[in-house]
């Protein structure tokens, strides 16, 4: 999956006054510009505060939202949101992994008819037994064991480590080759959370399935990914190795993020960094480099010119005008 310069914006309404006879129009800027590539096989990470853009850009690439400018790649063959045929064939293929299992299930449906829908839709002629037997071999591959004895439940008859589950096999019905999972274990309290995290282990040692894990917790991206991308205010400020994104991190925003992670096998103790103020409004995004208003170690050219995502090394891309380890800075 390769993302290039990819934008999503989104109108806000406004007065007749401001709109037509000042013809002033609220755009938010959800994501600008975005560049991207997803190997297969791989667990890549976004990484970013509420409102950074992370959840439009998983819902842009499976055309859940429109977007306004730039390319979407798919196998090297840009996604034709138009061609029905063509949509069928990719929906398939990428399928989505909703953050709430409370409302991404239907409270009417059992479990049989929930992870079998996605067959139904793509028109797969199956005999009801195979049917059958395929959602329970996905409700085992997502964890409940006997996958049988979960047929004839409700949503509201399951834990919500359930239903993550059952969202999971849903998803895995279908054999996809790229999942989007947005904020999957958020909701989870931490013994179903390692869990859920080993089954996307799994999923890509067995299956060979590229994740795009969308998450706000760094030490979670850390841990199960291939690499990882920090996004800020709707662009992509760093992407790079797991390894090397919480040990050396470059961009002042991913630093202020890796700072409070454990350093594992060592007695040092990271300074944290606490960033001030808030976060401005992708409606009224600053010039220059976005992350000026908050930067601890801002110049002039930031105010006025916004970084370019370029590579420092290989595989490791930066969008910095002075990127340095932390310890150089003065």
């Amino acid at each position: 999956m390769e993302l290039k310069n990819l934008k999503i914006h989104f109108q806000i309404r406004s007065s007749f006054y401001e709109e037509v006879l000042r013809g002033r129009r609220r755009i938010i800027k959800a994501v600008d510009n975005v560049n991207l590539g997803i190997k297969k096989g791989e667990i890549f990470s976004l990484v970013g505060e509420s409102g950074s853009g992370k959840t439009t850009t998983g819902r842009g690439i499976l055309q859940l939202v429109k977007k306004t400018d730039g390319e979407i790649l798919f196998d090297q063959e840009a996604v034709r949101p138009g061609d029905k045929a063509y949509m069928r064939r990719f929906r398939e293929r990428a399928q989505m992994i909703f953050q709430d299992p409370y409302q991404s299930l239907n409270p009417k449906f059992t479990v049989k008819e929930i992870v079998a829908e996605p067959l139904q839709l793509m028109g797969k002629a199956l005999s009801a037994a195979d049917q059958e037997d395929k959602v329970i071999e996905a409700l085992e591959f997502a964890g409940l064991k006997p996958g049988r004895d979960f047929l004839y439940r409700y949503p509201h008859e399951l834990s919500g480590g359930q239903r993550q589950r059952v969202s999971i096999a849903t998803c895995f019905i279908m054999d996809p080759d790229f999942i989007v999972a947005d904020e999957p274990v958020s909701m989870l309290d931490a013994s179903v959370r390692a869990d859920i995290l080993k089954l996307f282990v799994a999923m890509k040692a067995q299956k060979n399935t590229s994740i795009l894990f969308i998450t706000h917790d760094l030490s979670l991206a850390w841990l199960i990914s291939d690499r990882i991308a920090i996004m800020y205010l709707g662009k992509i400020v760093e992407i790079g190795s797991a390894g090397l994104i919480a040990g050396g991190a470059l961009h002042p925003y991913a630093q202020a993020l890796t700072s409070v992670l454990t350093v594992v096998g060592s007695d040092i103790k990271r300074e944290r960094i606490v960033l001030e103020g808030e976060t401005p409004s992708p409606m009224n995004v600053p010039p220059g480099c976005r992350f000026h208003t908050r930067c601890p170690y801002v110049q002039e050219q930031c105010r006025s010119l916004q970084p370019e995502l370029r590579e420092i090394e290989p595989d490791h891309f930066v969008a910095c005008h002075f990127p340095r380890p932390i310890e150089n800075i003065t």
